[in-house]
């Protein structure tokens, strides 16, 4: 990958570009609509588990309800290569996708709303598993629509409006849906994420349609998956299993974490409003901090020194959490120790996650963009969300704050590897890759 992609230092500010570029006010919406389902199928919803009494063990075992945002690499061909049933033909194949997946998220909230984990656990399980299905297909066509309605130059910015939009959406789904949950119960608060999706079918009506690169073809499965992923190697040639390897391993210390973030504040007895207020009303402006930090950082010093610096910052973050976990336990000034933890972990969390978008952009190719994105991103997701399933057997046998310590030094390594990505990709720039 050149590094010239992504430096741009004749770009205008994020903010003049968003008036300037209908797409952008476009992403900005459908990032909205994208961020809204993830916490609701496991994150906020491990609060509602956990008041209901679910065993520590169990809980982190659900964490699995997410299954499809690892998974989606499988139907995003379909996606790439087929309309939506009649809206395709009638707004064209990128905002068919969306708003057929937004109207699906909408109807599996309000199934998970009319669930009670204390007594119906499957019930819930299998709403939340199809609540996970509809959004990771939301995430998969947005990013699909992101890479082909603009050129490459412009994923940066891109990137970084989806991301705002995404942390928007991230917090209505949980500062939102735990202040709901506390004021009017977890049923009202749910039934309401459902109607909170009403801005992202606005932007998805109103996003331009990018050009078709070519008409529905005959039904060709083994074509259909197999084609993205030989044109993606291919492009890489030699860089293609250390490039893939890098994506595989970034967010692993992330996922592995995230997954008892929550359970971690319950334990320390702070109230679902004080778990909103510092993890969404403080992290909002603190994460929007380091995504637009980040963003500049790819501009000023190049996408590849960015991303050494992310996977390095994002798991020693994770050392905040271990302290917070042996000395946050809720009364007086512990509080702030709290919100000091959580805004670390998460100026670090958003930074290393925007490097990381503008990368896997920058490897999908055009003509398969919502395959390889999802691609990309399924083996982002893959590792670190298999062992996170286990993490509530490891903090059942080592405690919280050796859990958080282990999976900052899980950074290590995934450090040492971009660092030889970076140096093998000096020596070699592949022909094709943008």
């Amino acid at each position: 990958m050149s590094e010239a992609v992504t430096r741009d230092p004749g770009a205008p500010s994020p903010l003049r570009a968003l008036f300037a570029d209908r797409r952008l006010g476009a992403m900005l919406g459908l990032g909205f609509s994208s961020g809204l389902p993830l916490l609701l199928v496991y994150g906020t919803q491990s609060a509602w588990l956990s008041e209901a009494g679910v065993p520590i063990e169990t809980i982190g075992l659900l964490s699995e309800m997410t299954l499809a945002y690892r998974l989606k690499f499988v139907w995003a061909p379909f996606l790439d290569r087929y309309d939506a049933p009649v809206l395709g033909r009638l707004i064209g194949r990128r905002r068919g996708w969306i708003i057929l997946a937004q109207l699906a998220v909408m109807l599996t909230l309000a199934g998970v709303a009319f669930g009670d984990p204390a007594r119906r656990i499957g019930w819930t399980v299998g709403f939340s598993v199809a609540l996970g299905l509809a959004g990771a297909t939301l995430d998969t066509v947005i990013d699909g629509w992101r890479i082909t309605a603009a050129p490459v130059e412009r994923q940066a910015l891109m990137s970084s409006w989806a991301e705002v939009g995404w942390r928007v959406g991230n917090l209505v789904a949980g500062a939102g849906a735990l202040y709901l949950a506390d004021a009017v119960g977890w049923r009202a608060a749910y039934l309401l994420m459902a109607v909170a999706m009403a801005p992202g079918l606005v932007a998805a009506a109103l996003a331009p349609e990018p050009e078709r690169k070519a008409e529905p073809a005959p039904l060709d499965l083994a074509r259909t998956l197999w084609e993205p992923i030989r044109e993606l190697l291919a492009r890489l040639g030699p860089l293609a299993w250390p490039t893939l390897l890098l994506v595989a391993g970034f967010r692993m210390p992330g996922y592995i974490s995230n997954a008892m973030a929550v359970p971690l504040f319950k334990a320390l007895h702070y109230s679902n409003s004080d778990i909103a207020t510092v993890t969404k009303l403080f992290g909002f402006p603190v994460a929007l901090a380091g995504t637009f930090t980040a963003t500049f950082a790819v501009k000023r010093f190049g996408l590849m020194a960015t991303l050494l610096f992310g996977t390095v910052f994002a798991s020693s973050s994770h050392l905040a959490l271990a302290i917070l976990a042996l000395h946050g336990d809720h009364g007086g000034g512990e509080f702030w120790l709290f919100a000091t933890a959580v805004s670390l972990d998460d100026f670090a969390y958003s930074f290393a996650a925007i490097v990381l978008i503008t990368y896997m952009s920058a490897l999908s190719s055009t003509g398969f963009a919502a395959s390889q994105y999802a691609l990309l991103s399924s083996l982002c997701a893959v590792p670190g969300s298999l062992v996170a399933g286990t993490s509530g057997f490891a903090i059942a046998g080592l405690g919280f704050g050796w859990f958080f310590t282990a999976t900052a030094l899980i950074g290590l390594p995934v450090a040492l590897l971009c660092g030889w990505v970076w140096r093998l990709q000096g020596r070699q720039v592949p022909a094709g890759v943008p």
